[in-house]
């Protein structure tokens, strides 16, 4: 892979952290109203419906599965732009071959080429 090559996907990267933040700051600030007793300031729970609690509950687990998924991507871009100061981006962790642009350009945290992949699945 030549320098442009690595400066585009160093970017495209980059790109791809900067709307990843974005997305857990927003997710964070959506979990400080947490619960429906907490965001109306009520001293009681006794006054909310138990359908409410567990439609709040559901939200919560939701946005913990989110977080969760975002925030393992989110280490793969950080792990990928590692590899790119180190020169191994590009490079399959398995056999050492060069993973196509293809590839790269559809999964820029590639560490495989598709055959190792495949081979890793089974």
């Amino acid at each position: 892979m030549n320098k442009d090559e690595l400066a585009r996907f160093k970017e495209l990267l980059l790109e791809k952290r900067a709307v990843l933040l974005e997305d857990l700051e927003e997710l964070r600030d959506g979990d400080k109203s947490s619960t429906l007793k907490d965001a109306s300031g009520e001293n009681s729970a006794y006054s909310f419906h138990m359908a409410d609690v567990g439609t709040d509950n559901m939200e919560r687990e939701i946005a913990f599965f989110f977080a969760t998924r975002e925030g393992k991507y989110l280490k793969q871009i950080e792990q990928a732009l590692e590899r790119i100061e180190n020169g191994t981006y590009g490079s399959c962790s398995d056999c050492g071959n060069q993973i196509p642009i293809p590839r790269m350009e559809a999964v820029p945290t590639a560490t495989r080429c598709v055959p190792c992949k495949e081979k890793s699945q089974r």
